[in-house]
């Protein structure tokens, strides 16, 4: 990667047993190429948090209860002229609405 190339962060958190599925379909997508290196991520755990409200389809828990779930938070560096589709074939994949 340039300093100043046309590169911008993705960055989505999923849950922990998503996150390869999730990875791939952003590296499949075009994210994630540094010089002679393809598919090239960081990936760290944490605890997301959430309250799905009236109208929420939630994978996980249930409207009007605040749930915890471990995931992991997923960055990838990506040209800016991919970055439409690398987010969209990450939300193809993602177990969340």
């Amino acid at each position: 990667m340039r300093v100043g190339s046309d590169m911008v962060k993705v960055v989505t958190t999923a849950p922990v047993d998503a996150a390869e599925v999730v990875r791939e379909a952003m590296a499949d997508a075009g994210a994630g190429v540094v010089g002679n290196y393809t598919a090239c991520s960081f990936s760290f755990p944490g605890t997301g948090r959430f309250r799905p409200e009236d109208g929420a389809a939630p994978a996980i828990g249930a409207v009007g209860r605040l749930e915890s779930v471990e995931e992991e938070r997923i960055e990838f560096v990506a040209p800016r002229s991919v970055a439409a589709a690398v987010v969209e074939a990450a939300r193809a994949v993602h177990p969340y609405e």
